[in-house]
């Protein structure tokens, strides 16, 4: 089973990972393999966390083992620690980046002409995010396994592609993006990788906060497995049915916004009315 968790997460090769799996209560890789490996079970059930908390303190340190595969080969691989105690951390938006700002990892994606860039990486591009807590012996992937989304920007020709996982909080539901930038290479014939990043946002697009999120996180790493079957087809559904109930509450919104200013107009109204009539007939 070592060798099962190696063979599809290469970045559990690394020492510090390979430590931690073998510490794992209940038979250790084949454990790590059934938390890590399939998606959470189901991710509309929001209203069982409204007075639900993680059995467990907040872990001082969380590790992202993070795999990305091209046409089934290896093009990156790393693992990364990020201390959870300090008040930076706590108090800033989530983020977690793999790269450096001047850093950039070459790949084998030629440039096509026109969209075909976007459509060869949706169909030949998977990522894994496996987030480790190390003292509790817990893991969870972040990732949908294959994008959700894959656009060019406008501007600058860079190509963003999104992955994506739906948790569920207290009051709807957040979305756990990751971002792979891919940029043109100095050459002008391959692309690049130049951002790799981890971050959640909630239903009306804000950020939120390391404290916050850490509690997300354990709750999801505590959180019900499913069978570990059609996981690409699984996570699309998740991230569909996500983007709907995003469209139903602007829209809710919206009719809200509506409602409140036909009320302020009304009363308005009627306030000037009630004036004429006060000054006319006294």
């Amino acid at each position: 089973m070592v060798q099962k968790c190696h063979s599809t997460w290469p970045s559990t090769r690394s020492p510090r990972v390979c430590h931690v799996i073998s510490t794992y209560p209940g038979g250790g890789p084949r454990n790590f393999f059934a938390h890590a490996f399939p998606l959470l079970e189901e991710y509309h059930s929001s209203s069982k966390l409204s007075r639900s908390s993680p059995s467990a303190p907040p872990p001082s340190e969380l590790i992202s083992a993070v795999d990305i595969h091209y046409k089934d080969k290896l093009i990156f691989s790393k693992v990364q620690e990020t201390e959870t105690v300090t008040g930076w951390f706590r108090c800033s938006p989530f983020r977690i980046d793999l790269l450096e700002p001047k850093d950039v990892i070459p790949t084998p994606i030629e440039l096509p002409d026109g969209e075909d860039t976007c459509t060869v990486i949706f169909n030949d591009m998977t990522l894994s995010w496996i987030l480790i807590d190390p003292i509790e012996r817990l893991a969870v992937d972040l990732s949908s396994h294959k994008p959700v989304t894959v656009q060019r920007h406008w501007l600058t020709g860079e190509v963003q592609v999104c992955f994506a996982s739906i948790l569920a909080v207290a009051r709807g539901h957040v979305q756990c993006e990751i971002v792979v930038t891919c940029g043109v290479s100095e050459e002008g014939e391959m692309m690049q990788m130049r951002e790799i990043s981890l971050a959640i946002e909630d239903m009306d697009g804000m950020h939120r906060n390391g404290k916050e999120c850490l509690g997300i996180l354990q709750r999801a790493m505590e959180g019900k497995r499913g069978k570990g079957r059609n996981r690409v087809e699984e996570g699309q559904r998740m991230y569909k049915g996500y983007l709907e109930m995003k469209k139903e509450r602007r829209e809710r919104k919206v009719r809200i916004e509506r409602t409140l200013d036909i009320l302020c107009v009304a009363f308005g109204v009627s306030c000037f009315v009630g004036f004429l009539c006060f000054i006319f007939f006294r």
